[in-house]
């Protein structure tokens, strides 16, 4: 690896247009096998765990929630922020404007659509709650929901619901689906002559079910309903191409599986339906007039100061994944979270979440009653190294920073304190 001195150097010479070459070159110095390796195997896998600053005695398996940041990453976040405070002028920090176009167009195509669909916002939550409360809905309208989304995108239309005499109607997907097309037709049952908008979640953070988004879309939009996707536990998981998911918006987190920089999100919105959508915030970058100035998606995020470096290293973030691959995280995540669901099953532990990889992806949640939840989630993080969650469940979820002995730990060390009774 590079010295942290070597390292400071060279992302202080890397802090505008060249950011992607030189991560390239970082890259390279630190493990040629990052870039070319084309099998991913441990040596691979462990040359990518040696990317991130953890130690091995407390090892993140939450990325649910939140995910470390590679040191390519923490470092250009932490580089740039220097670089402000160094010289705070309009002169200085003028740079930053095109390294956010170049954040917005990298993460446009890693998902396959235009830098106008992306708005780069702070979080999944405001995300959300711009869809929410943007969208033009009258007395009477119903909103269809998964009684498993976020309450970022659940509770939020109770919320308006109750200011503006909307109708919720949550949908309950069966615990132990047979196939996808019984989970696209729940949906479809509880659509109605008023349906409005579906909202709706990619993957579940209490269950760990992965919803067939296409085919429910397909269905919604034939209906003329638009459809909102809450993508916190895909973007930086799966290989997602936003395009082909067919939905109207999409909302997601640079903090979990992307990896990415703290309080940074996006907000995708399909061409066709930007301009009915209404912002939450109109502050300077919006422009003078009702109708904005700034083109597409940009004008959600109209928001004032904002933290110019963690923008500006999203560009950084899609440059690790693609470094890697989409696909080959996706593969890595799936596979270790495979090891992690049979090993659990084979000690005799009941899931929450499908074993199948078609219906599940990187969230994991063994059932553990609820009265020992807390004493397991602490003891394995305490005992064992390992830190989790108690969403739904003892909720695992392991990324490409978790190694085959991060997942077999933590299957010993579940088994040994539920065998402690």
């Amino acid at each position: 690896m590079l010295e942290p001195t070597s390292r400071r150097l060279f992302l202080r010479q890397a802090s505008r247009a060249t950011v992607a070459s030189a991560m390239a070159t970082m890259l390279a110095e630190a493990s040629p096998l990052l870039a070319s390796t084309p099998s991913g195997g441990e040596d691979y896998w462990d040359m990518v765990r040696r990317q991130f600053a953890f130690s091995d005695n407390k090892v993140p398996m939450n990325a649910a929630n939140l995910c470390p940041s590679p040191r390519i990453i923490a470092d250009q976040v932490a580089e740039l922020t220097r670089d402000i405070d160094t010289d705070c002028s309009f002169h200085n920090r003028a740079k930053f404007a095109d390294l956010l176009e170049t954040s917005r167009r990298k993460v446009a195509e890693q998902l396959g659509v235009t830098a106008d669909e992306i708005a780069l916002v702070r979080n999944t939550s405001e995300a959300n709650n711009t869809i929410n409360n943007g969208l033009a809905l009258k007395s009477g309208d119903e909103v269809v929901l998964w009684d498993q989304n976020h309450p970022t995108n659940n509770v939020a239309w109770d919320v308006r619901a109750a200011r503006f005499g909307l109708k919720v109607q949550r949908v309950a997907t069966p615990t132990e689906p047979a196939d996808a097309g019984q989970l696209v037709k729940v949906f479809v049952d509880a659509f109605s002559s008023r349906t409005r908008v579906l909202a709706l979640t990619h993957v579940s953070n209490v269950s760990g079910l992965r919803l067939p988004i296409r085919e429910i879309c397909q269905a919604a939009r034939q209906r003329g309903i638009y459809v909102h996707v809450d993508g916190a536990q895909s973007w930086g998981a799966l290989h997602v191409n936003l395009r082909e998911l067919e939905c109207d918006s999409y909302a997601a987190s640079a903090h979990k599986w992307f990896l990415g920089p703290k309080e940074v999100g996006l907000l995708y919105v399909r061409q066709e339906r930007i301009a009915e959508v209404w912002p939450n915030v109109v502050a300077p970058g919006w422009g003078n007039h009702v109708h904005p100035d700034v083109k597409g998606a940009q004008k959600f995020e109209s928001l004032g100061q904002r933290d110019d470096a963690a923008l500006a290293a999203i560009a950084t973030g899609v440059d690790f994944h693609r470094a890697i691959g989409p696909a080959r995280v996706e593969a890595r995540m799936i596979e270790l979270a495979s090891l992690l669901k049979t090993g659990l099953a084979d000690e005799g532990l009941a899931l929450v979440t499908p074993l199948g990889t078609a219906q599940s992806a990187g969230v994991c949640v063994v059932r553990i009653p609820p009265a020992n939840r807390e004493d397991v989630y602490n003891k394995l993080y305490t005992e064992h190294g390992i830190a989790g969650a108690t969403t739904g469940g003892l909720r695992l979820c392991p990324h490409v920073y978790n190694t085959r002995e991060h997942v077999e730990r933590a299957i010993r060390g579940v088994k040994t304190l539920l065998a402690r009774g």
